[in-house]
Formats: structure tokens, sequence, C-alpha cells
């Protein structure tokens, strides 16, 4: 439908960055803003989470509290599954954003108080920006098919890198002044403004895409994760393509297969441990889990890497009065506001003139592969030089291609799946997975410190290892994700 209108001016625009068609421009906008809002409350509160740890309990308590993150979430994954089953997509995420946002107030008056906060706010950040970023790339991926996912996602993601720019901006320059707390209200703030945005665009793409359907078959009324319908052919059709199907043929007269029923189908699997069986029941989603597991363990590992570093620095500068009158946790705090800045800057470059030109001309399957290759030569380095300078530019060419690049292939991913793996199988793989690798991650820092100290040799050399296998992964997602395309059948 979009080839019968003429493109507007934001259409144009946008066509400088990626592959936007006639009437796509403005939806494709606000999502951009929406997670733009999420990803600088993010990062807004990520320094203040550094800080506050590293100035309470050091760099060794925070690799082993990635631990407890992961065992966690199992519960927390749990009843999200359970909400998904339940409540339609706006509602599911209104409930769980609004949480969020309060947790912000209640933080900001503890740290107020003068509650050590270090080690609840560490545990409640790992989880938040997991669940609450998972969230909305499954609303992205229901909004979109495929091909519109492949071409227009290098946009959205462009706003996750500018917002990381401005949290991380706006976060330096309010923690002198103001301290690590009051920040905290200014990211509550930005979680409700996101909600607002998100029931913008839902409004927007319904009426795109459901406005001749009945209420009780829309996603307003459907469960976020409703089954998909099979149509009497057998074929597998998303929620959009076997709504259209069905009401055609009833505008026919003719008699619509009895598999499109008058209410959504239930989902196979309605426990909230169903998220966690879809993962493992699934070759491509449990391969999808692998990758980020091992992509989360190596980032996660040159994480602690740096975090020894700039802890060691942070010491040397105060001993020697060159730290400005900043104790520990605000000279580190200062440090992971510029690092973060910088890291942001990169992906943004990154995300606006190469991620769609990279999945356009070499396509998903290739550029899943980039960011474990740059991981080689960025542990390789840190390895020959281990010194905070050297580690401090690898990490930034490490990060920002992870969050520009791989971040937009990750989520493509998504795009031939069902809805129900979109909502409760992204929890496990982006959310779960993720901490999983980061409890890994702790368990290096506990071997390394017990057997050989904080040796950053140590680190970078492992690292290399897990790479390799990393790679070996993306390349057999890679393939798997060219054939559930071509097939139009979601994974099984």
């Amino acid at each position: 439908m979009n080839g019968e209108r003429n493109p507007g001016v934001i259409d144009r625009a946008l066509r400088l960055f990626a592959d936007v068609r006639a009437g796509e421009g403005v939806n494709v906008v606000i999502l951009a803003l929406n997670v733009f809002t999420l990803l600088t409350a993010y990062y807004i509160l990520k320094p203040i989470r550094d800080g506050l740890i590293l100035g309470e309990e050091g760099p060794e308590f925070a690799a082993y509290m990635s631990a407890a993150m992961a065992f966690l979430l199992i519960p927390v994954i749990a009843v999200y599954g359970k909400m998904a089953d339940r409540l339609p997509r706006r509602r599911l995420i209104g409930v769980v954003t609004i949480f969020f946002a309060a947790c912000c107030g209640a933080f900001f008056l503890a740290g107020q108080g003068g509650l050590e906060i270090g080690i609840a706010f560490f545990i409640w950040i790992g989880i938040f920006n997991v669940m609450i970023l998972a969230q909305f790339w499954g609303f992205a991926n229901d909004l979109y098919t495929n091909e519109e996912g492949e071409r227009l996602f290098p946009i959205v993601q462009v706003g996750a890198a500018v917002g990381g720019i401005v949290g991380a901006a706006t976060v330096g320059r309010m923690i002198e002044p103001l301290g690590l707390y009051l920040p905290m209200l200014l990211a509550g703030a930005l979680l409700v403004l996101s909600l607002l945005l998100t029931n913008w665009v839902d409004r927007r793409e319904r009426l795109r895409t459901e406005a001749s359907v009945p209420p009780r078959f829309s996603t307003a009324a459907s469960p976020a994760a409703t089954g998909e319908f099979r149509m009497d052919t057998g074929e597998f059709k998303n929620l959009r393509e076997a709504l259209r199907e069905a009401l055609e043929k009833e505008a026919r007269g003719e008699a619509v297969g009895e598999e499109v029923r008058d209410e959504p189908v239930e989902p196979e699997i309605e426990s909230g441990s169903g998220a966690f069986s879809l993962v493992i029941g699934t070759k491509y989603l449990l391969m999808i889990a692998i990758l980020i597991l091992m992509l989360n363990w190596v980032n996660t590992n040159g994480e602690n890497l740096l975090k020894f570093l700039v802890t060691a620095a942070a010491e040397t500068r105060i001993a020697d009065g060159a730290s400005g009158g900043l104790d520990v946790k605000e000279w580190s705090g200062a440090f992971y506001a510029r690092f973060y800045f910088w890291v942001n800057v990169a992906t943004l470059v990154t995300q606006l003139f190469l991620v769609s030109r990279i999945i356009k001309y070499f396509g998903v399957h290739v550029a899943i592969m980039i960011l474990p290759v740059i991981a080689l030569g960025a542990y390789g380095l840190i390895a020959a030089l281990p010194v905070l300078g050297y580690a401090r530019w690898a990490k930034t060419a490490e990060n920002s291609t992870d969050y520009s690049l791989q971040s937009t292939v990750q989520q493509a991913l998504f795009l031939p799946t069902t809805r129900e793996q979109k909502y409760k199988a992204k929890q496990v793989t982006d959310a779960f997975s993720k901490r999983l690798g980061d409890t890994l991650a702790a368990l290096t820092v506990f071997v390394s410190v017990t057997f050989l100290g904080t040796n950053i040799r140590f680190f970078a050399a492992l690292n290399i290892v897990l790479v390799l296998i990393w790679l070996a992964v993306a390349y057999r997602i890679g393939r798997e994700y060219r054939e559930l395309v071509r097939t139009g059948r979601p994974p099984v």
C-alpha cells in the first residue's frame, strides 16, 4: 500500500540513511524517539551504578553481583511470561514501564536518606536494562514484517545511539554539582515519556494494519503472547496476514477455515516457565541464546578488566593529589561518563552511515559475524598492551559495534519468529542469556583473583578463545536465518 503513496518530507529525509518507503517515516521516527528515551534513561543511571558499586564494594564484588542478576531473572521472566499470556501488548508494556519508573523514585529517596544502595541498585539496573530493551524490541518486531524490519531497524537503532550520547553527557554534567541521586528522578520521568510514545506508535500502527479488523481480534485486545493463526492450507501466517485473509474470505462470502476462530488462539504453553521451554525446544532460539551468552561473557570479561584498570588509576590519582578533589566513587563515575559518551558517539556514526548499508549489501548472515572479528582484534591489543589507555579505546571499538551493528542485527533475528516467541522467548535470549554470560564472567573473576590475581592478560587471552566459539555460533545462526526468511516459516 505504501507504494501507492507519495513519500513525505520525513520519508525522503530518512532515505539518506536507510531504504524508507512512502508512509513509513513518521512511525519509525516515533519508535526511534521511544528507544532514545529508554537509552537516555539507562545511560543516566549506568555511570551512577558504576560509581556506587566501585565506591562501596569494589570491582571484584561488582562482577559477583552479575551472578545474582541471572538467578533473580528466572522468577522475574516466569512472571513476565504469565503477564504476556494475559495482557495485550500495550498494557503489558505499560505495567512494566511504570514499575521501573517507580523504582527510580524509590532509589532516589533511599539514597538521599543516607542508605547504601550500591548493591541493590547494581542488581536492579542489570535487570531493568535487559528487560526493558527486550520488551521494546519484541514490540518493534511485532509491528513489522521481515522485509520491513531489515530496512527500518537501522533507523530505529539510531535513536538508541543518540540516547546513549545524551544520557552519558547529561549525567556527566550533573554528578559533580548535584551528586549521584538526583539524576535518578530524571531517568524515571524519561521512562514515563517512553510509555507515551509507545502508546502513540501502537495506535498509529493499528490504524495502518488493523483498521478493518474486529476489535476482538486486534492486538489491542489479544494477549501479547497470542499464538499464531494457521489457515486451512496449513501454511504459517502471522497475525496480520491471517486476519487479512480471513476478512477477505468473509467479504467474498466464503467459508473461513476452522482454524480461524472467534477468539484469539491460546498459546501452546501457558505457564510462566513456557518462555524457557520455547527456547530450549527451538534450535534457532537456542542458538541465539548461546550467541548472546558468549557475547556477554566476552563483553563482561572486558568490562571487568576495564573496572580493575579504572579503580587502580583512581587510587593512584587520589594518592598523587591529581584527582581534582574527587573520591573513588566520583572519579570513577566521571571516567565512565566520558567513556560512555565517546562509545556512543562512535555508535551513532556507525549506525547512521554503515549499518543499513552492511545489512542491505551483505545481509544479516554476514553482519552477525562482524563484531566477533572486531573483538578478536581488541583483545589481541589488550593482551599485548594491558594499560588503561589502550584498553579504553579497544573497548570503545568493541562496544560501539555491539551497540550499533550487532544490536540491530540481533533484533532482526527475531523477525521470522512468532508473536509468542517475540514477547516470551526474547526475554530469555536477551535478558537471561545475557545475565548468564555475566555470571560466567563473575566465575572468571573468581578464578583469576583466587589463583592468578587481577591478571589483565589472562582476561584478554580467555576472551580470544571465547570469541572463536562465538564466531562459529554466529555463522550457524546466519545460515538458519536465511533459510527461515526464504521459506517464510517460523522456527520450530
